[in-house]
């Protein structure tokens, strides 16, 4: 493994819910990040944002992880779900809240 897989790797399995996205949860640097952002932000579920623009390394280490070519992508208890897209149609589908249930993570709203 890699260091920078290794330091993903770390993350990912250290923290319920991480997000790699392109800005921060608070500053998102583009429109797909800034969508999922908005919907753990709307749903209240508490994650750690990696900001893949800090780190070329990271940008593109994640997408080796996960065999996925595009950023954002969120992980739940160390298991990716998916981009943006997929991440919305989960959303509106109520299935998001229900993963979030089903892995103990407090949802504070439901869609």
């Amino acid at each position: 493994m890699t260091d920078i897989n290794a330091q993903i790797d770390n993350t990912v399995k250290s923290n319920d819910v991480v997000l790699f996205m392109k800005g921060t949860p608070d500053f998102p640097q583009c429109g797909f990040s800034g969508q999922v952002a908005q919907i753990l932000g709307y749903l209240g579920v508490a994650y750690k944002g990696v900001n893949v623009l800090a780190d070329d390394a990271v940008r593109e280490g994640i997408k080796v992880y996960s065999n996925w070519p595009t950023i954002p992508q969120l992980y739940v208890k160390g298991e990716f779900i998916g981009g943006c897209d997929i991440v919305r149609e989960m959303f509106q589908a109520g299935e998001l809240q229900e993963l979030f249930n089903g892995k103990g993570i407090a949802v504070k709203q439901e869609a």
